[in-house]
């Protein structure tokens, strides 16, 4: 089953990004870490679906810096498309909402958290991408 289209975003500060822990509820995936975000709905576009997420589910508004290269993915029950959003805080303070946990963590500490198969190519992207920061400011837009 294709789900389609899910958003997810790496939401930095001090140096440190923006990890979620999912519910041991029985679902897809239970008790991975993962970047926030959530399905893009029919009709929605991407930007769209991402400030509602995190409205939904960090009750937080954020500026998105860079959108990273789409990542399609299959498991064995299902398949999306993940696009992942570099992003800074704008407003509020993150709440775990539908996730069981929160943390702040650096890329060196990447190893250290259980993420899910399609979170690997994007992980590894902005593991290269921290290397080169110095054009990002020019390109940031406000997502809220």
């Amino acid at each position: 089953m294709h789900i389609g289209d899910v958003v997810c975003a790496i939401i930095e500060r001090d140096g440190k990004f923006l990890i979620a822990r999912r519910p041991d509820d029985g679902r897809h995936l239970g008790r991975k870490w993962e970047f926030p975000g959530g399905k893009v709905e029919p009709g929605e576009s991407a930007i769209a679906a991402l400030i509602r997420e995190l409205r939904e589910e960090l009750n937080v508004s954020v500026t998105i810096i860079e959108q990273l290269t789409p990542v399609e993915h299959r498991y064995p029950e299902l398949s999306l498309r993940l696009i992942a959003f570099r992003c800074r805080l704008k407003h509020g303070t993150p709440q775990a909402g539908v996730h069981e946990e929160l943390r702040w963590i650096g890329i060196h500490e990447v190893k250290d958290y259980d993420f899910p198969e399609a979170d690997l190519p994007i992980l590894a992207e902005y593991r290269m991408k921290l290397g080169d920061l110095s054009s990002t400011s020019a390109n940031e837009q406000s997502a809220d």
